[in-house]
């Protein structure tokens, strides 16, 4: 199987998955962490797939999405984005109504924490 086939299979047959250096328990790039730390902190169930372990799988997630860099979130199969969006998008609400739309169980008094502490 290519690295683009298991990319794809990856991303379909999760409902979240981030794409980073390292892994949800042991990031190992600030980026990677920051969105690492979201996802935890408002308890998506998410799989993490470290792109360091695999050189084909970090050069293919980046033609797979045609992105360029690492983090990359994955929802019900679709691209949303790397740190700076899903960063923009918990502080603006717009991930707790993706996640809501596409029925990921998440904390909303946790997203709210968040936002608190960012106004």
């Amino acid at each position: 199987m290519s690295a683009l086939d298991q990319i794809k299979e990856t991303v379909t047959s999760n409902d979240v998955v981030l794409f980073m250096k390292g892994t949800k328990t042991m990031p190992q790039c600030g980026f990677s962490s920051r969105v690492a730390g979201i996802l935890n902190f408002m308890g998506v169930e998410y799989l993490d797939v470290n792109v360091l372990a695999d050189e084909e799988i970090r050069a293919g997630i980046k033609e797979y999405s045609d992105w360029p860099t690492i983090p990359q979130l994955y929802v019900k199969g679709e691209f949303v984005g790397g740190c700076d969006i899903i960063t923009e998008m918990t502080l603006s609400s717009e991930l707790d109504t993706l996640f809501a739309d596409n029925g990921v169980t998440f904390d909303k008094e946790k997203a709210d924490e968040i936002r608190k502490h960012n106004s």
